[in-house]
């Protein structure tokens, strides 16, 4: 953590905004009363694209990743928005992201460490796990552990 001259914090390290309508800061730094505001609007398709872009998913992983139908993420058009609960799941993802994306400094090589299995998850990949918020937050904690440097 730093502290500028006139006493404001300043992260280390920042990861990227990827929802780029729905955030005017990174999704891991935002507080949980910006998150319920973000929920409540909304995320729109074009902030679904911008995930998808950034995260390098494709329609199938982010389908099972939000355990939701292809359709369902394909149908909606431009500015359209998903309803509260899968808007919900979708800011979670955009922020476990955001997390990893900041820890690892590499967004590539985040994006790779998603997909191997890992044995703090019982051998399952990251990834695997993206489809339940249990899993989200596990993940979530192996990542502060990497963070801290605690990830055995």
């Amino acid at each position: 953590m730093l502290i500028d001259n006139n006493s404001k914090y300043i992260p280390m390290h920042s990861g990227p905004v990827i929802l780029s309508d729905a955030a005017n800061k990174p999704e891991s730094q935002m507080t949980p009363l910006e998150k319920v505001g973000i929920v409540r609007d909304g995320i729109s398709k074009k902030d679904l694209e911008s995930l998808k872009e950034k995260t390098t998913l494709d329609y199938d992983k982010l389908a099972l990743a939000l355990a939701v139908t292809r359709a369902t993420l394909i149908n909606k058009k431009g500015t359209e928005k998903f309803n509260a609960p899968l808007s919900e799941r979708i800011l979670d993802l955009a922020s476990l992201y955001s997390y990893g994306y900041e820890v690892f400094e590499d967004e590539a090589r985040f994006n790779q460490w998603m997909f191997r299995p890992n044995k703090a998850l019982g051998g399952q990949a990251p990834y695997d796990l993206m489809d339940s918020q249990f899993g989200r937050e596990e993940v979530r904690d192996i990542i502060g552990r990497i963070d801290y440097g605690v990830y055995s």
